[in-house]
């Protein structure tokens, strides 16, 4: 049996979520992709997808009909532009939402690009037993999300809870 205090590796998606990326130019791609790595987990599938809500739903979809996936990190289209769709495309896919990511990433970017933060719409939740978070397009903002909420989260060894002990009560 393993003990509390010990790491559980995930299978984790990256997706990036841009008109304009490219696997030559993904630096926040790159970014979640190798942090998640660092810390012990396993990329389970990477893709660069349009900022189209339609494409977007079909691919995390998929994604979480997967039962070999743990989570999900999304990188783009959480602003305000009359591109960025990733909410209107992803919420409707949440069986619930986990408010408080959003509130708290907003509050630390706070401290780090001032106002500016009210134009993000990053937020996580969790389908199908599939933790997802989504985070904005800039590099600064995935490794301010990584470093400072998710990859705690996904460490079964953070005390006094974290989302990775919770995965296997998820379908209960």
């Amino acid at each position: 049996m393993t003990a509390a205090t010990d790491f559980k590796p995930l299978a984790l998606c990256v997706l990036t979520v841009s008109d304009t990326r490219t696997a030559d130019n993904d630096t926040s791609g790159d970014y979640l992709c190798d942090a998640l790595r660092d810390a012990g987990h396993r990329l389970h599938e990477r893709a660069i997808v349009r900022d189209d809500k339609y494409a977007m739903r079909a691919l995390v979809s998929r994604w979480i009909a997967d039962a070999d996936v743990d989570g999900i990190l999304v990188t783009g289209g959480t602003g305000f532009t009359g591109r960025d769709s990733t909410p209107e495309a992803l919420l409707p896919l949440l069986d619930k939402r986990m408010d408080g990511f959003g509130e708290l990433f907003r509050a630390l970017s706070f401290e780090e690009i001032g106002t500016s933060t009210l134009q993000s719409r990053a937020f996580a939740g969790l389908a199908n037993a599939t933790f997802l978070f989504a985070l904005p397009g800039s590099t600064s903002a995935c490794r301010t999300g990584w470093e400072k909420i998710i990859a705690a989260q996904l460490d079964a060894r953070t005390k006094p809870c974290n989302l990775a002990n919770l995965k296997p009560r998820l379908k209960e």
